[in-house]
């Protein structure tokens, strides 16, 4: 259990090692390896009595981007062509910061400084990756990492799936519930809720804090893939590398039981072949739905599995109705309040404590706490960043192209589980899609951007 610590600690200073040695790989190891497994590190320090080191480990995720960050502006010395995503990007930031010292809502300054960075500390990590010398990023290799994640995460979820056993169990999760956020064990296994669905049937997280980020983060592998893949011509080139990750991703989506993203999973995947024009990924994808519903039209309609997809469609499951009822109280909550009640006030904070205003849809999340007018903000962003991937798909080629596809992918994938769950919120999604972004963002603005370099250390300049 010890080599996931050693593993954190190992990366965060192998990170932090490279920024001295005027490169930035490190951080894009440390954000891929390093943040999927930090719940499951702080679990685990904290079990074996080391809970003392929990808030300097905490620390570690935003130590690294904010130290990438000012590094990144100390040897910045050429001139950012901005895009109208950067300007929305930091009125975002200072507009949600301002909320900190606005007397509104019912918590405290520490309190707001958390809600907000729990929040909004994702255009940090966009500039981080914005600011990056292009000619020293590798988009493959980055795409590689996601790879090499997903065939990790899946072996262990096989782990669980064949023993029948939560690895949380071994980890002290629960323990870490209980003495941080004051939650008690929940369930029928001892963990939270989130770990079954409503017929009592386990579902698994392998090394990640949730299910539910286990999932979302195979929607991260399946765009990867896509981009990675794909030539200039679109065709497709896989090599047994991706081939195992593509079936690692696979088998990780039909395990982790998120109906979320498991439409996402293949919503990706239709995105993918309109955006490449391949005819045989759609002609194959709608000939398995014709089967799937002929499948489920034989099979007895009966049975645990089936009656968790019909629920769902049908909003009559637990999990379904309580969404929507915090739709509804959050909108309620906008319409009374466009400005919003004030940081945490729905959320993270609010959660802990049981007084939450609306959630479970970052959306409704960001509107109820800060307003209308930043879930606008965000919204445009959003749209923003496809509208400017499309464009690279049909002008651009080689990786600028590669992680148009990706970004495109991503945000169309990640667009359901933001009405499900507060996606920001699960940290190595969130800060490698908005670090990938703000890379994107570069290579767009970039007339010529100079080919990556393999040389181990390359000044971050022009």
């Amino acid at each position: 259990m010890f080599l996931f610590p050693l593993v954190y600690i190992f990366l965060f200073l192998m990170a932090l090692k490279s920024l001295a040695n005027r490169n930035t790989r490190g951080i894009t190891a440390f954000l891929v390896f390093g943040l999927p497994i930090y719940t499951t590190v702080i679990s685990i320090t904290h079990k074996y009595g080391f809970t003392k080191l929990v808030p300097l480990l905490q620390s570690f995720k935003e130590i690294s981007i904010v130290s990438c960050l000012l590094y990144l502006l100390y040897h910045l010395n050429r001139k950012i062509r901005f895009h109208s995503i950067d300007y929305l990007v930091l009125f975002l930031f200072f507009y949600t910061f301002l909320y900190i010292f606005l007397p509104l809502g019912s918590y405290g300054f520490f309190e707001k400084v958390i809600a907000f960075k729990s929040l909004c500390f994702f255009p940090v990590v966009y500039f981080a990756g914005r600011l990056i010398d292009i000619r020293t990023i590798s988009i493959t290799e980055i795409f590689h990492y996601v790879f090499l994640l997903s065939i990790l995460s899946s072996a262990l979820l096989l782990y669980e799936i064949v023993t029948y056993t939560h690895f949380q169990t071994y980890t002290g999760y629960a323990e870490y519930l209980t003495y941080f956020f004051k939650q008690d064990p929940s369930g029928n296994y001892g963990l939270s809720w989130t770990f079954e669905i409503e017929n009592g049937m386990k579902r698994f997280a392998s090394f990640y804090s949730t299910p539910l980020e286990l999932a979302a983060a195979t929607l991260v592998t399946i765009a990867s893939l896509a981009a990675s893949v794909t030539g200039n011509n679109n065709r497709l080139h896989f090599n047994r590398f991706t081939t195992i990750a593509f079936l690692s991703s696979l088998f990780t989506i039909a395990f982790a039981l998120s109906r979320a993203s498991f439409a996402s999973y293949f919503i990706i995947i239709y995105t993918y072949a309109i955006i490449t024009r391949r005819k045989e990924i759609l002609k194959v994808f709608h000939y398995s739905l014709i089967l799937l519903v002929v499948v489920f039209s034989i099979i007895t309609i009966k049975g645990d599995f089936f009656e968790f997809i019909l629920n769902t469609i049908t909003f009559t499951n637990a999990s379904s109705v309580g969404h929507v009822v915090e739709w509804v109280n959050g909108i309620q909550s906008m319409a009374a309040h466009p400005l919003g009640i004030g940081l945490g006030e729905s959320g993270r904070i609010s959660g802990l404590v049981g007084d939450n205003t609306g959630g479970e849809n970052q959306f409704i999340i960001l509107g109820v706490q800060v307003g209308v007018i930043a879930v606008l903000a965000y919204l445009a962003i959003y749209i923003q960043l496809i509208r400017a991937a499309a464009k690279t798909i049909r002008t651009r080629t080689g990786r600028t192209r590669k992680l148009g596809i990706f970004i495109i992918l991503i945000k169309v994938g990640l667009f359901i589980p933001l009405f499900t769950a507060e996606v920001e919120s699960y940290i190595y999604i969130s800060y490698l899609v908005w670090f990938l972004s703000g890379i994107f963002m570069s290579l767009f603005m970039s007339k010529a951007a100079a080919p990556f370099s393999t040389k181990p250390s390359l000044p971050l300049a022009v």
